[in-house]
């Protein structure tokens, strides 16, 4: 690794004005580069966590055109903004966004704070987000750190700690903000990442025509395949859902998902959730025949897989056809009845909306 203290002022200076020579010359046009309204930059950042730009841009306008301003967040109920969130995945990202509206309108009269230090005390505002607001809205200096910054800083300056460590995020960030120019903030910034999603992008880098090349530790080091280095993310947990679709025809059983979990405050059908995958529909009949002992199995859909960050979901859903009289009678105490209409407006997990999107149910009923 090459010894950070021994960088010049003279190389900071070029690597500096070498991104924001490239980002001139290069940056996609993005609407949320077009402002510096905090509202509009902190959304933005919130939605791209996690996500692309090329997924994210649809549901930056939808929340921009529904809510136009903070105070419209502020005053939607969490449902709204998990529906108009679906699909977008880590909805804890959803929830502190709205909770964070309320926060900013009611407590602090719809106004962003302005430094680094007073954003980073909002709900749901870490260091990252709050470094983009404060530089983006407020030409704070102060360097943002994402992926992309974390690719570039080790490949240009052969840093060789892992980023997702705790020496590692102190170093990257501490080189991070040393190299913030008086001058563009962010602009810099933008820079910085762009040119990491756009040109020294994980595979297939564009070292040959890189103004950098000639400092580029991992270049000269073949290491650029190499860095950054990052901690090996343990084995992800396998979780098997199984949901059955129980109705009267009209109205079917679902319940809002409370528990400290994926996808909570989301909707979902009847659950059983088993420890393996299971093919023998029999199974389930110990839990299914003292609600429905006359329920006929109508159909079993594919298996599907839906893979978090954390976790593998292999999840089957099964249609049953049901007594209409015992749908009510035995519905369990944290269910209830919807339409089809109202399950068309409930947030849901992407899968169970997917799902829907391509089922028809029996009785001549529409897709939900």
């Amino acid at each position: 690794m090459n010894s950070l203290d021994q960088i010049t002022p003279q190389q900071k200076t070029y690597f500096a004005q070498y991104l924001l020579d490239w980002y001139d010359k290069n940056k996609r046009k993005l609407p949320w580069r077009d402002t510096k309204d905090p509202y509009k930059i902190w959304l933005s950042e919130i939605i791209l966590q996690q996500t692309r730009v090329d997924q994210g841009m649809p549901y930056y306008r939808a929340f921009i055109e529904t809510f136009p301003r903070i105070q419209d967040l502020a005053h939607a109920n969490e449902e709204q903004v998990l529906r108009l969130w679906q699909g977008l995945g880590y909805y804890t990202r959803a929830r502190n966004l709205h909770r964070c509206a309320k926060y900013i309108y009611d407590e602090l009269g719809g106004n962003f704070p302005k430094t680094y230090a007073e954003l980073i005390k909002l709900p749901g505002i870490g260091p990252y987000t709050a470094a983009a607001i404060a530089s983006f809205a407020f030409d704070e200096a102060t360097a943002v750190v994402d992926g992309n910054v974390f690719r570039v800083l080790a490949r240009v300056w052969g840093i060789q700690l892992e980023i997702n460590s705790t020496s590692g995020k102190k170093t990257f960030t501490n080189l991070a903000n040393e190299l913030v120019p008086a001058n563009r903030v962010g602009d810099y910034n933008q820079a910085i990442m762009e040119f990491g999603a756009l040109h020294c992008q994980p595979k297939g880098a564009k070292c040959g025509e890189c103004g950098l090349a000639s400092q580029c530790h991992a270049l000269q080091h073949k290491l650029v395949d190499k860095l950054p280095l990052k901690k090996k993310k343990p084995q992800a947990r396998q979780r098997y859902l199984n949901y059955f679709i129980i109705g009267d025809g009209e109205r079917f059983w679902l319940r809002q998902r409370q528990d400290k979990d994926i996808w909570k405050n989301l909707f979902e059908f009847y659950l059983i959730e088993s420890e393996e995958l299971v093919e023998n529909f029999e199974i389930f009949l110990p839990k299914l025949k003292p609600l429905f002992p006359d329920f006929v199995l109508e159909s079993k859909s594919r298996l599907y897989k839906h893979v978090l960050s954390h976790q593998h979901l292999h999840v089957r859903f099964y249609h049953l056809n049901t007594p209409n009289a015992c749908v009510e009678n035995v519905l369990p105490s944290n269910y209830s009845l919807y339409t089809i209409e109202e399950i068309r407006q409930l947030p849901k997990p992407i899968l169970i909306h997917k799902y829907l999107e391509h089922c028809v149910f029996s009785l001549n009923l529409t897709k939900i």
